[in-house]
């Protein structure tokens, strides 16, 4: 394991990246909070799991690629793709099973997809992202491009198969892949300490001979650091990058399920290292935003959330004779 800096400088990343970090991690944090509002009050069919206190991982990483790179996800998706560039309305529609959602309506919160800025699906079934993120960097080596794939996923991933069968195949063929493991403590409701005796996820990429670094994902600006270091040896031909982003949920493995596995006092003592208060306080104790212009980027966000529900809600459903309409299995 090559161990990771838990801070960064702000002084060595651009202003506007900064305040992109800040915007896309709210952006993150009220998108998830009112999806836990809308679920609750009984107005989205099917499960949600929430990205909420993970911000800092996928607006860390999404802000080292551009629109032609892929990412792949999870049945945890929301923070990644709202991260990528995903639209706002089209998540929320889709959440609503309206029309005008990503999947019009059909695909709910795990199958959101969008192609043309890269995000090539979340997806329900655990660890099935990190291969098809192999294959979108096999694409880019094959076609001789630039780009850069990104393999999200969680600790109960790292257990999978395909986790190992992708390092093993991405290393062997210097593959232009980042696999980004979110680590947040606990398969569902089991502990990781319970299942593997790896202290450190990133240890396991020494077995393939390829970089590991663990890093603290509730600090954007560390997870930025390793993630722009990896993109570039993926650009430069260099292969592929294992990073383990240790952090925490603080929401239920799913809206809606009894939150009795974890203590309160663990999840008080990970909700006090809230990564957008982290970075908001970094930036106003360095001079780069005033108190003033953190609230203005947080009310504008409101708004854009404010505005995909409205959208959402006034959308209309498919009609029943669509039901089998872009249905393939």
């Amino acid at each position: 394991m090559k161990p990771a800096p838990t801070t960064s400088a702000t002084e060595s990343i651009p202003r506007d990246t900064l305040l992109q970090l800040l915007r896309r991690m709210l952006l993150i944090r009220e998108f998830e909070g009112r999806v836990a509002s809308l679920f609750a009050a009984g107005e989205l069919p099917g499960f949600v799991h929430l990205y909420i206190g993970q911000e800092a991982i996928a607006a860390g990483v999404c802000a080292t690629l551009n629109s032609a790179d892929w990412i792949t996800s999870t049945h945890r998706g929301h923070g990644h793709l709202l991260a990528k560039g995903g639209d706002p309305r089209r998540m929320m529609a889709e959440l609503f099973g309206k029309v005008t959602g990503y999947c019009k309506g059909k695909g709910g919160s795990m199958h959101i997809a969008d192609p043309s800025i890269g995000i090539l699906g979340a997806n329900g079934i655990v660890g099935a992202g990190i291969p098809i993120a192999v294959g979108a960097a096999m694409t880019a080596r094959t076609k001789g491009t630039s780009q850069v794939a990104v393999a999200f996923f969680g600790d109960g991933a790292s257990n999978e198969g395909t986790f190992a069968e992708s390092l093993n195949l991405a290393s062997m063929l210097n593959l232009p892949v980042l696999f980004v493991c979110e680590n947040n403590g606990y398969a569902v409701g089991t502990p990781y300490s319970r299942i593997s005796r790896t202290k450190a996820i990133s240890d396991r990429a020494a077995g393939y001979g390829l970089p590991g670094v663990t890093v603290d994902g509730n600090d954007v600006l560390a997870v930025y650091a390793a993630a722009s270091e990896a993109v570039a040896r993926a650009r430069n031909g260099e292969g592929p990058t294992l990073i383990e982003a240790r952090t925490f949920r603080w929401r239920p493995h799913f809206e809606g399920e009894p939150d009795t596995y974890r203590t309160r006092d663990e999840v008080a003592e990970w909700r006090a290292r809230d990564p957008i208060l982290r970075l908001r306080k970094q930036l106003i104790n360095g001079g780069l935003v005033s108190e003033a212009e953190a609230d203005a980027i947080a009310d504008s966000v409101r708004a854009v959330i404010d505005d995909a529900v409205e959208y959402a809600r006034e959308s209309p459903l498919p009609l029943p004779e669509e039901v089998l309409t872009d249905v393939y299995a």
